[in-house]
């Protein structure tokens, strides 16, 4: 069976289980709302929910369907109402740590081509907090392109200058100004747009994610709010992860603003972020170097002769301590998770076998 909907490629499909396609249909998670979903399997977005069994099997909330996921849904009363059944393979998953001390993922999207990291030219413009979402995009084997919204309050220079602070420490990274207010550089951003392929927005609030992609759409569909000029920020716009159709046939998924961006297990994207750095620690003394405090350490010799910029160093060892920790911290949790269940399992088969026995 050939499953023809935008965005699913010869990658999925040859990742189908066709065994489980009898009664059920090809569908992607269009929307995630705090008690169920939207699906869409061709004929418009549907509500749908998890089965008891998909929902009670899950390890953690990775087992969960995200927007942009693939999943094997069926479609009940006349087609209102869908039950997803499973998940299929996921090419790709964005995600992060959950706010606060708890060691938990967030799921952001699924099977996102290319991550649009969004900053402002203004009080938003942070090329630390732009180290941390291309990390997150590299881990996720996610292409990142960064664009700079409000180019309308800078001169030309100005933004030139900025464009080139961030291509000095990543070469391979495409940039882009643009303005919502002026429309300048509208068009260069929606030529990144191809049908079929999937794209995420990524951003503070404030930066100008949903008026952008009003001007993608042609229409405005969500709400809008100032800026506080007191410190630039924004509150947020966009109330949950949703996949909308572009004309063109591009998908693009709009996530609210995220203020806190823990990470955890990205040790590979901030590998492929902080290149000119991990091609350094090759050459360092001792192999398990923590580019802290050890002799012999090729990127602390960097940083001190000024190859290396001293707050771009200070970020990669700030970001790999919070990966470290963040991982053994959560595997902890989960081994303990483990136990418990293992634990409370024992104990219904020795109450069972106590009353057996009465």
């Amino acid at each position: 069976m050939i499953v023809e909907q935008p965005g699913f490629d010869s990658w999925f499909q040859e990742r189908l289980d066709h065994d489980r396609l009898a009664g059920h249909t090809i569908a992607r998670v269009t929307a995630v709302n705090r008690n169920n979903f939207l699906v869409n399997g061709g004929g418009g977005d549907i509500p749908a929910e998890m089965t008891g069994k998909l929902r009670f099997s899950a390890d953690s909330s990775l087992d969960h369907p995200a927007v942009g996921d693939w999943v094997y849904a069926q479609f009940v009363n006349q087609g209102t109402m869908a039950i997803i059944d499973g998940i299929l393979p996921r090419r790709t998953l964005l995600k992060r740590k959950t706010p606060g001390r708890r060691i938990e993922f967030q799921l952001i999207a699924a099977n996102i081509d290319t991550a649009l990291i969004i900053q402002g030219l203004d009080g938003d413009y942070n090329i630390r907090r732009l180290e941390r979402y291309l990390a997150m995009a590299h881990e996720s084997r996610i292409h990142p392109v960064a664009l700079l919204s409000k180019s309308d309050l800078l001169t030309a220079e100005q933004i030139e200058k900025k464009k080139a602070a961030i291509e000095a420490l990543m070469p391979e990274t495409k940039i882009l100004a643009f303005s919502n207010a002026d429309g300048a550089g509208l068009e260069t951003v929606r030529a990144l747009f191809v049908a079929g392929k999937t794209y995420c927005m990524l951003g503070s609030s404030g930066v100008g994610k949903t008026t952008l992609l009003h001007h993608l759409i042609g229409k405005e569909m969500f709400r809008t709010r100032e800026v506080r000029k007191k410190d630039g920020k924004g509150r947020h716009t966009t109330s949950r992860r949703q996949l909308i159709i572009l004309a063109n046939g591009a998908m693009i998924i709009d996530t609210p603003g995220m203020r806190e961006l823990g990470n955890m297990d990205i040790s590979e994207g901030i590998e492929d972020t902080f290149e000119e750095i991990t091609g350094l620690a090759e050459q360092c003394r001792y192999s398990d170097c923590t580019h802290v405090h050890e002799k012999g350490c090729a990127v602390r010799e960097a940083v001190q002769n000024g190859l290396i910029p001293e707050e771009r160093y200070r970020n990669y060892v700030k970001m790999m301590k919070e990966s470290a920790h963040y991982e053994r911290s959560y595997l902890e949790r989960r081994r303990r998770e483990k136990q418990f269940g293992k634990f409370i399992k024992s104990t219904k088969k020795e109450i069972k076998k106590i009353k057996k026995n009465r």
